[in-house]
């Protein structure tokens, strides 16, 4: 490449474009309008514990995100399972496991359901069959996008044990929407990438160090190894094409002028920066709309939790990770609760959290029942994702623009994810 690229968003899209960019021989800006790096995956200091602002994981299948990693030098700061192992709770404290075997896909995972205890036989046996037909849902198919998941397991016999033990379980953390709400054309990606098609796709990772000493300390290093020059706290106001190249306004920096654009920003702000002339309708960005994440803190006087992480059925906690390592916590144990799909949990008052959880962690938990609770916090991202709803994927747009040299770049895009 020659010429300048300025890359403006300094979330994970962005820190990848630039490196890329830069390692293809470009000169390259990267603008971010907060004062870190990372988006929506950043840590903060609250009442002497340093906390990600929720639990963020990824899977063994997310390979740009693991190649990222390296490019950066941050591998060692995340772990990955060697093999999917779930400890799945139920009130009264019994645990449940889903974990693959040694067969091939999807074989892998058929011992861990036929004894599987949250459901009865014929629900397990329907599951099987259910998984199975997923396998050939055709996700290209923009009928299969306009239908609902939820919808779709109804007419495959799925009840609703099944629904909450299984299908919940595994498509409202990863597309951020219960399955009565989500696209069957994004729920089959998950399934088939994830689970049926690559025994080892479904292992689980998730970050060992603070999530900004990864994507902002380490990832900035990284940059300014690649030459790539970078701007925070810079918020980007316009952008303008201007004979072959463009001219970007930065708050009260000098103009930009770039040879090229990588807009990578969340689709609410990029439907208001993007030119007429790029030929994407903000109309359609807005109606993608967003999808909110609540997560919960929680500080315990001892240890109540013996696994690194559990999912939860038949309660209101959804998945718990064990966070004391990371966030310097001297005594005690300290807890991140993840609730996706937290539109009503996003309405409620800390207090309301509290008395709503604080029992429920109890129930799963027999030994917080004789803890103190020493801290409870909360943090709120009300657009934490785009909606992967019915219909959503017709509205991503691809990377390209109709302006040779600005394109596109972020999770709302036309991934398939």
């Amino acid at each position: 490449m020659r010429g300048r690229v300025v890359i403006v968003g300094g979330g994970l899209a962005g820190i990848a474009a630039a490196m890329d960019c830069a390692g293809r021989g470009a000169e390259v800006t990267l603008i971010e309008a907060r004062g870190r790096l990372g988006g929506a995956a950043y840590s903060f200091s609250r009442d002497g514990i340093l906390a990600d602002n929720g639990q963020h994981v990824f899977l063994r299948c997310c390979t740009e995100y693991l190649g990222l990693l390296e490019r950066i030098g941050a591998r060692r700061m995340v772990t990955l399972q060697r093999r999917l192992r779930i400890p799945v709770l139920t009130p009264g404290g019994r645990t449940a496991w889903l974990r693959r075997s040694s067969l091939p896909a999807p074989l892998h995972l058929a011992g861990s359901l036929a004894r599987y205890r949250p459901l009865g036989p014929r629900d397990r046996a329907s599951v099987a069959r259910a998984m199975m037909a997923l396998r050939h849902v055709d996700r290209d198919d923009p009928a299969v996008d306009g239908q609902a998941f939820g919808d779709w397991l109804s007419a495959h016999g799925q009840s609703p044990a099944a629904v909450e033990a299984i299908w919940d379980l595994i498509v409202r953390p990863t597309l951020n929407l219960a399955p009565a709400e989500a696209s069957l054309a994004q729920a089959a990606q998950v399934f088939q990438e994830g689970m049926l098609e690559a025994a080892a796709a479904a292992d689980i990772g998730y970050a060992r160090s603070p999530l900004s000493e990864i994507h902002d300390t380490v990832a900035r290093a990284a940059l300014e190894r690649a030459g790539v020059e970078v701007r925070l706290r810079r918020g980007v106001t316009g952008i303008e094409r201007r004979g072959e190249g463009f001219r970007i306004e930065a708050g009260h920096d000098p103009i930009l002028e770039a040879d090229a654009v990588v807009l990578a920003v969340p689709h609410e702000r990029a439907a208001r920066l993007l030119p007429a002339a790029a030929g994407i309708d903000a109309n359609r960005l807005s109606r993608l709309g967003s999808s909110a994440i609540v997560n919960l803190h929680v500080l315990y006087d001892r240890r109540v939790l013996e696994h690194d992480f559990v999912a939860g059925v038949g309660t209101p906690v959804q998945f718990v990770f064990d966070r004391t390592g990371p966030s310097g916590v001297g005594r005690g144990q300290y807890l991140a609760v993840s609730l996706s799909a937290a539109g009503e949990e996003f309405g409620m008052t800390v207090a309301d959290l509290r008395a709503r959880y604080l029992p429920a962690l109890a129930e799963l938990l027999p030994a917080a029942r004789g803890a103190q609770v020493e801290k409870f916090f909360v943090t709120r991202e009300h657009a934490a994702t785009f909606r992967a709803a019915p219909g959503a994927r017709a509205l991503r747009p691809g990377p390209r623009t109709e302006l040779p040299g600005l394109v596109l770049a972020g999770a709302w895009t036309d991934t398939g994810w």
